[in-house]
């Protein structure tokens, strides 16, 4: 009797144990997270709203830095990136751009109606010089469900995978790819109104909505030549034109390390702001997709895309009229931090483009003036994980004309 109540005893006093055990467990996490909570408050309050950047965190596909203000724990937010580089082709005179600083903007009004905005100051906002500034987005988010919320304002166009995750700690290369800048005209804003939402279970995000149709009713479209999508863009000028296009996205995360997806747009041609007579053109629409894909694995990192842009009644503009335009790319990096023994990120990448703006005319001249190769390798260096040093070199076959050009290049996110 004595040994079977010592042994409950025991029990007894292990199962206490244990649940003491657990409870200070459990009491040490939430004073680390209170912790947190009061270091990011005092952070805030010493520097009039600021809160630090978590690389590893984005909000409905952005980047981390555009993602702040919707997990900061003060009201304000205030963030941005930087870009900068020098470049020495084997065809011209080297050059330096300081190409863009941005600010982000952000407010909670409560938990639920939030404020986001971005501005841009580009080469040097020297407007003599080529520089400008731009309000790139600037809309409330009403965040209703994880599975519907709404955007209205000014917005970015949801489509491939640079034009969300623009910031340059998000893309190996000096540049952004030029599909990603060409094909599918990053960064691309318009006024519009947005539903979107997340399926946990499923893994599968969405976004889909009406935004301003490109104007792709222009010069570069009816002479052929390469920019004529990206000249389309209307933007937030003032006073701009407006037609409503549809635009549609849903990415697969149900993989780990795996996103996946595929975007969509359909709008009228012709966007013009009071048009002369006969200047506007009925019948000439507009249709873009893309497939889209990214995809980490430790050290290994690979992204890419394919996309289309077709117009219908290009005819009617001119009989020389571009109709189509296509392109892939495929980005594939492996850090080598680890092997060479550093606690620093130094991925080392190669990509490889082909595109042509002008596969297709009406009479089906000239088509492959504009056709481009271009591969690029090259060597990141990140010293923290908002900063990165870039360097690579580039070799570009547009037509019958081949540039190597080589590029040292900084950015930043906080």
């Amino acid at each position: 009797m004595r040994k079977i109540t010592t042994a409950l005893s025991l029990v007894a006093m292990m199962a206490i144990g244990a649940q003491a055990a657990t409870t200070l467990e459990d009491r040490v996490k939430a004073l680390e997270s209170k912790n947190d909570v009061l270091t990011e408050e005092v952070l805030a309050a010493q520097s009039g709203g600021f809160t630090l950047v978590d690389t590893t965190k984005s909000f409905n596909g952005m980047g981390p830095a555009a993602s702040k203000v919707y997990f900061s724990e003060s009201p304000l937010s205030i963030g941005g990136y930087g870009e900068a580089f020098y470049a020495n082709p084997d065809n011209g005179d080297d050059f330096a751009d300081v190409y863009r600083f941005i600010t982000y903007f952000g407010y909670k009004f409560n938990d639920w109606v939030i404020l986001n905005a971005e501005i841009e100051f580009e080469h040097g906002a020297n407007a003599e010089k080529g520089g400008e500034v731009v309000i790139e987005f600037l809309y409330l988010d009403f965040l209703l469900s994880d599975e519907f919320s709404l955007r209205v304002g000014h917005v970015l166009t949801p489509m491939g995978l640079i034009n969300l995750r623009h910031e340059p700690t998000l893309f190996n290369t000096v540049q952004r790819p030029e599909i990603e800048r060409q094909l599918i005209p990053s960064t691309w804003h318009e006024n519009g109104v947005l539903a979107f939402g997340r399926f946990e279970d499923v893994g599968i995000e969405y976004t889909a909505g009406m935004i301003n149709a490109l104007n792709v009713n222009n010069s570069k479209t009816t002479t052929p030549k390469n920019g004529w999508i990206r000249s389309g863009r209307i933007g937030s000028e003032k006073n701009g034109s407006f037609t409503p296009a549809f635009v549609g996205r849903v990415d697969y995360t149900g993989i780990n390390g795996l996103m996946a997806g595929v975007s969509a747009y359909y709008g009228s041609g012709s966007n013009l702001k009071n048009p002369a007579p006969g200047e506007d053109v009925n019948g000439l629409t507009t249709t873009m997709f893309d497939f889209h894909a990214r995809y980490e694995n430790g050290p290994f990192q690979a992204y890419g895309l394919y996309t289309q842009t077709n117009l219908d009644g290009a005819e009617k503009l001119s009989p020389i009229a571009v109709e189509k335009a296509s392109g892939f790319y495929v980005n594939a990096s492996y850090d080598l931090g680890g092997l060479v023994g550093i606690d620093y990120k130094m991925p080392i990448f190669a990509q490889y483009e082909n595109w042509n703006p002008v596969e297709q005319t009406v009479d089906g001249l000239n088509e492959s003036d504009f056709e481009t190769e271009t591969v690029t390798i090259g060597l990141n260096f990140f010293p923290t994980d908002q900063v990165v040093l870039k360097l690579d070199y580039e070799m570009d076959e547009i037509g019958t004309e081949e540039t190597d050009t080589i590029s040292f290049g900084l950015g930043f996110i906080f």
